[in-house]
């Protein structure tokens, strides 16, 4: 039997599964990258709305945080109640479409959710 072959076979074999590994890393950075930037805006979000009565600022804020792109596509939810020392709150709720040919038709949906006490 040839070894030439049997390599030739397994490297067939195995390079699809190498492919999907690599494939879905890059999808799952990629994901892991939207939610921190998701983070990071809705705490921006959550610290103007801790410190200004107006929660339309914080969405404001918190969408020009995001950026075009994830801002339009993004749902911004505020909620700053009127006690100071008790918890406003910012949610971002949205999807992301997947880019891999043959799984681009899913899309993951990423909330986050960043809290910060109102201020006098």
């Amino acid at each position: 039997m040839s070894e030439r072959g049997s390599v030739t076979l397994e490297t067939v074999l195995v390079m699809p599964v190498v492919m999907a590994v690599l494939l879905a890393g890059f999808e799952l950075t990629a994901l892991v990258l939207t939610r921190l930037e998701m983070t990071a805006a809705a705490r921006e979000g959550a610290r103007v709305a801790a410190t200004v009565a107006d929660p339309a600022r914080a969405v404001e804020a918190t969408r020009a945080a995001l950026g075009e792109s994830l801002g339009s596509a993004a749902t911004v939810s505020v909620r700053r109640p009127a006690v100071p020392g008790r918890q406003a709150e910012v949610t971002i709720r949205a999807s992301r479409r997947l880019v891999t040919p043959l799984l681009d038709m899913f899309t993951v949906p990423i909330v986050v959710r960043a809290v910060m006490a109102v201020e006098p």
